[in-house]
């Protein structure tokens, strides 16, 4: 559904801030500074989550912790509010009704590229794990809630590993939870996958498509069989104890990309070709979620491609079934929007943001 109003209330850098919203992509322009990521970070909180910058409600208070925020949006049929008063934690109400953040996954579909992914191939597995999980809720909208019980019986395991109980049957329950959660959560992983490699072949693009596959990491991470998990889980309880924490399971698993005729690993590739090969999946993600219509946030992606490749991402942009807002430093690493978009300048005036819109 498309978003049609946006609403920011002491979020950030901005004091108030209203933009009426169409079809068309929304280029956000201004210095390094002036508030257009934050723009992006409300749109993210749209989602469950902590949003792109990962961030608690009090960093995202523009007076300070002790001060609240308000987002409003209206997604299609529905008015969204998400909100942090003063000292308390993240609300989400839909139509004046409270609701858990997972429900936000069930209206809206939202994707996200970032700076800070750039690292994404060469950082640790944890990072490409939430990369991954992020564009498996995209997909799976209960992902979430089968991750927060995956999570939940993994720290009361660990409690147990730590505190030395010896009793199998402490375990027992917890495990079975993990094993059923855990099974899912692969499930959901390799449906993510399959559907983006579907999107990427299908399509004609001058970006590099990656062939994915899930890395079990350590101790079978790719495992989606409920009862091989329990066992496994139950076979290593001497060694987790050890430890002090769960060695095996979907948490240890690892996303692997490869490319080209010579399958190149991601990670050994140009710094061009990685952040290609990250535009290249977001697009794909965007493609393969075309009857959901999802929003897709790309923050400062122009300023790292060639003129070539930046039209190139302009013309696929205004072909993809989704509404797109994109940052950068100036209106010139839009140019080749021009008649296709609309344009929004951000500037910071007397500490506070402001945006100025060309129709």
């Amino acid at each position: 559904m498309t978003l049609d109003h946006l609403s920011l209330a002491q979020f950030r850098s901005w004091p108030r801030l209203d933009l009426d919203l169409d079809a068309r992509p929304l280029a956000i322009f201004g210095p390094n500074g002036a508030g257009k990521t934050n723009i992006l970070e409300a749109l993210s909180l749209l989602s469950p989550g902590r949003g792109l910058r990962g961030a608690s409600p009090a960093e995202q208070a523009r007076q300070g912790p002790d001060a609240g925020w308000r987002i409003r949006a209206r997604l299609g049929r529905h008015d969204v509010e998400t909100a942090a008063p003063p000292g308390e934690t993240r609300s989400v109400t839909i139509d004046d009704k409270p609701v858990p953040q997972v429900a936000l996954g069930r209206l809206a579909r939202l994707i996200w590229l970032t700076p800070a992914m750039d690292r994404l191939w060469t950082d640790a597995p944890d990072t490409r794990r939430r990369f991954l999980d992020r564009v498996t809720l995209s997909f799976v909208p209960g992902h979430a809630d089968d991750a927060l019980a995956y999570d939940k019986a993994m720290r009361e395991r660990n409690r147990l590993l730590r505190d030395q109980v010896g009793d199998a049957r402490w375990y027992h329950a917890l495990e079975s939870q993990m094993a059923q959660a855990g099974a899912a959560i692969t499930r959901s992983r390799q449906q993510a996958i399959a559907r983006i490699m579907a999107a990427q072949a299908g399509a004609e693009t001058a970006f590099p498509a990656a062939r994915l596959v899930l890395l079990p990491g350590e101790g079978s991470a790719d495992d989606p069989d409920a009862d091989s998990i329990a066992r496994r889980l139950a076979a290593t309880r001497g060694r987790d104890m050890a430890a002090g924490r769960s060695l095996t399971g979907p948490h240890r698993a690892d996303l692997g990309a490869s490319w080209g005729p010579q399958d190149m690993p991601a990670a050994l590739s140009s710094t061009g070709e990685q952040k290609a090969l990250l535009l290249s999946l977001m697009l794909a993600n965007a493609r393969a979620l075309a009857d959901d219509r999802p929003i897709l946030l790309l923050d400062e992606v122009a300023a790292h491609l060639d003129a070539d490749r930046r039209r190139a991402l302009h013309d696929e942009i205004t072909a993809l079934p989704a509404q797109v807002f994109m940052t950068g430093t100036g209106r010139d690493l839009f140019d080749t929007l021009d008649g296709r978009a609309r344009f929004v300048e951000v500037r910071r005036e007397d500490g506070a943001s402001r945006a100025v819109t060309e129709d």
